[in-house]
């Protein structure tokens, strides 16, 4: 088992920054790929961003691609996920998510592990 604690959410302004964290637990962090997606009300959970086990391997969804960074420290055993340049249309619970596979999944069914989800919101 794997328990993942995201953080960093809040209330931002169009333009500005935040960066999510997301704390694991449980099972060798470093064996698995991990990602964050986010759902906004009356939309389907899509992938924002997704790393590899080591961090050489990233993935971008078009929409955030040059606004956000995803990383990953596996001596902390923690994903992160910086965002600038934020606009009001990235308003949604984001969620950190982990799966239990060397290589890399975008399909959110691929996933394992869930954290709870943090809210980010971007007034314009």
């Amino acid at each position: 088992q794997v328990q993942l604690v995201e953080s960093g959410g809040g209330l931002v302004q169009a333009g500005g920054s935040l960066r999510l964290s997301c704390a694991a637990s449980g099972r060798t962090f470093s064996r698995y790929c991990m990602a964050w997606f986010r759902q906004a009300p009356g939309k389907e959970r899509e992938i924002v961003a997704a790393i590899d086990w080591n961090g050489i391997r990233t993935y971008y969804a078009d929409s955030v691609k040059g606004r956000f960074t995803i990383s990953r420290d596996n001596a902390k055993s923690t994903v992160y996920l910086q965002m600038n340049s934020l606009k009001p249309e990235d308003t949604a619970n984001y969620y950190c998510a982990a799966d239990d596979f060397l290589g890399m999944d975008l399909s959110a069914y691929k996933y394992d592990y869930w954290g709870q989800g943090t809210q980010v919101t971007v007034s314009s």
